[in-house]
């Protein structure tokens, strides 16, 4: 079956199994390797990507529902690096190893969009199903605020 996606900004046309998990198709088949395989149980959030504009956990959404939809990974966010939030993540060195960044920037990025103000406890709601083994939270949390233009420790 082919499958036609808009994936950052880019029409696709990929043959490929409709159960495939999106993020093999985006991983394998366009090699678009920034979005993360982490748990495969949507669980741990490395895998978060948007579909239409909504985060969504790429290694359990099948390709076929992103068929006629428009997928944006980490590497079309803003391929310069200078959305807000990569801004502010290398501002304040908030990656350790590196690994669980891509889904935390997807997830905050669909946050601020939604929310450009967001509170500490609406960011600690937002991103509690993004994992991360270093323990950056509170970096994490502290370049959202910055991406958000608000000072560290406003309420």
């Amino acid at each position: 079956m082919s499958v036609r996606i808009r994936v950052n900004g880019v029409e696709k046309t990929l043959d490929v199994d409709p159960e495939m998990p999106l993020l093999w198709a985006l991983r394998d088949v366009l090699g678009l390797t920034g979005t993360k395989y982490g748990c495969g149980q949507a669980l741990c959030g490395a895998c978060a990507v948007h579909l239409d504009g909504q985060v969504v956990r790429a290694c359990v959404t099948p390709v076929r529902r992103a068929d006629g939809h428009s997928v944006t990974t980490i590497e079309g966010l803003a391929p310069d690096g200078s959305h807000p939030l990569q801004r502010a993540w290398v501002e304040l060195g908030v990656p350790q190893c590196g690994f669980c960044q891509a889904g935390q920037i997807m997830t905050a990025a669909a946050l601020l969009k939604a929310k450009p103000k967001p509170s500490d406890d609406e960011i600690d709601q937002s991103m509690a199903g993004n994992l991360c083994r270093c323990g950056a939270y509170p970096r994490i949390r502290a370049a959202i605020r910055k991406a958000a233009g608000m000072p560290e420790g406003e309420r």
